[in-house]
């Protein structure tokens, strides 16, 4: 065969074939996993928080403001090989070859945190938590780290056999972890949206400039993956839809449609209560059939009409994250870091219970049609997470959280580019494990240090 006329994915049919037709796991080992993730972040933020490096950057001790030092290159390598190797590394591990170990881990990470979390901690690390603001927005930020550095590492870790295959995506009933993606990326943007913040004026043209590079980043993965033929699963978003299309819906959608925050939660559930309605009676046939015709609605069936799950999931995290996130830092009352982490513990609780009822007796949880039990367990995960994070009582983020943070989007380009290479450039489907292992490494140690360069230099990934 001539050079030219090679496929440059000749294995994209079994590629295809092996994230298809897959059930998922089981909502305690999800839950396990959202423990251990956030877990590892809390332990580690412990060990740092009470370092020599933490205090240049503006630690209050004593009643004397600190003030920050500017870090070196050396100190800024040191932090971020610390974060990768307590951080990144077990996280890869137990998504991975240590994958039949989560619950062990996982309750493993529980005993450590109640272990610190009831034992005496010195007077430098216990002041920290004074600062509410900032340790809550600490917290938010690595929260919507960790949510961007898993989906990292699951993008291209799911193209191996080493990952197990009940955490790929879900044909179309169940619970895998990569299931949560979308839903987490909705959750994370929407909680810290300037409609969560109450932002009284709404400027049109600043909205479309917004929304306008998710358009293009829609555009452009099409015309890549066609272009060189990558792999694609049509039963995930239809034949030309992504999810850069998605997220650019769900902006529109609440750009268009402001109202105060306080009544989102309300229009969210409205919305999601008619959509699986709709589901229940007639829908959900239609949106699993194998059956395309030839217009573009049908083609893209799934991520068309998946977009109303995912507006009213996005409805329902703005009001939380106005409820618990602004107007209580914001309206001048001191709310105590304990009752705000309760509250966040009981939401998360009612979520978990809510996704079990729904599951059991209202409609299967299904990322591919975003019903009402997928946005339930969505919210359950992300608020458990948060309820992890809450425990680090740290205004301070690590070194890897803040090179991520400054560059969200463009890490996940990143991501998206390396994986792409790594697909193009071999079969992923035959390395051994200890092999699929090394190069898994080798793309997050390239991932973190390159996003940890930017972060250092100072240079933002932004275009728009």
């Amino acid at each position: 065969m001539d050079l030219f006329e090679m496929p440059l994915n000749p294995n994209k049919r079994l590629k295809e074939e092996f994230v298809s037709n897959l059930t998922g796991s089981s909502m305690l080992e999800i839950a396990a996993l959202s423990t251990i993730v956030p877990g590892l972040v809390v332990l580690r933020k412990w060990n740092s928080s009470c370092s020599l490096n933490d205090y240049v950057q503006g630690f209050v001790k004593k009643g004397k403001n600190v003030k920050p030092s500017p870090k070196g290159l050396g100190s800024h390598l040191a932090g971020l090989a610390l974060d990768y190797i307590f951080v990144i590394l077990p996280i890869l591990l137990f998504f991975t070859v240590l994958a039949e170990w989560c619950y062990q881990f996982a309750i493993l990470i529980i005993l450590l945190v109640l272990f610190r979390t009831t034992s005496k901690r010195s007077i430098f690390c216990s002041k920290a938590e004074n600062n509410q603001l900032s340790s809550f927005r600490s917290i938010i930020s690595s929260y919507r780290v960790s949510v961007v550095v898993v989906t990292c590492l699951c993008i291209l870790a799911v193209d191996f056999k080493i990952f197990p295959r009940r955490y790929a995506k879900t044909e179309t009933y169940g619970t895998g972890l990569m299931d949560l993606g979308v839903g987490s990326f909705v959750v994370a943007n929407a909680l810290v949206s300037k409609q969560a913040r109450d932002f009284k004026s709404l400027n049109l043209k600043a909205a479309l400039q917004s929304i306008s590079p998710l358009i293009l980043l829609g555009f452009g993965r099409l015309i890549s993956t066609t272009g060189v033929d990558y792999q694609v699963h049509v039963g995930e978003y239809g034949v030309h839809w992504n999810f850069f299309f998605t997220l650019a819906a769900v902006s529109i959608l609440s750009s268009f449609v402001r109202i105060h925050p306080k009544y989102c939660g309300l229009l969210g559930f409205l919305i999601l209560s008619g959509y699986q309605m709709i589901l229940v009676f007639g829908l959900s046939e239609y949106l699993t059939s194998s059956q395309r015709e030839a217009n573009l609605i049908s083609q893209n069936k799934e991520g068309i009409f998946s977009i109303f799950g995912y507006w009213g999931m996005y409805l329902i995290s703005v009001y939380f994250g106005h409820k618990l996130l602004f107007r209580a830092n914001s309206s001048g009352k001191d709310v105590s870091p304990q009752y705000l982490r309760i509250k966040i513990w009981a939401i998360a609780a009612v979520f978990w219970t809510l996704t079990i009822i729904l599951d059991n007796y209202v409609q299967k949880v299904s990322r591919r049609m975003c019903n009402m039990a997928y946005v339930a367990i969505v919210l359950a995960q992300n608020f458990q997470v948060l309820s992890v994070l809450t425990l680090a009582d740290s205004g301070g983020n690590l070194v890897l959280e803040n090179a991520f943070n400054q560059n969200l989007l463009g890490s996940f380009l990143l991501a998206n580019i390396l994986t792409g290479m790594v697909n193009l450039a071999m079969d992923t489907l035959s390395p051994s494990p200890v092999t699929a292992l090394i190069i898994l490494l080798a793309y997050s140690f390239v991932l973190c240090f390159s996003i940890s360069m930017v972060s250092f230099f100072g240079i933002r990934l932004k275009f728009w």
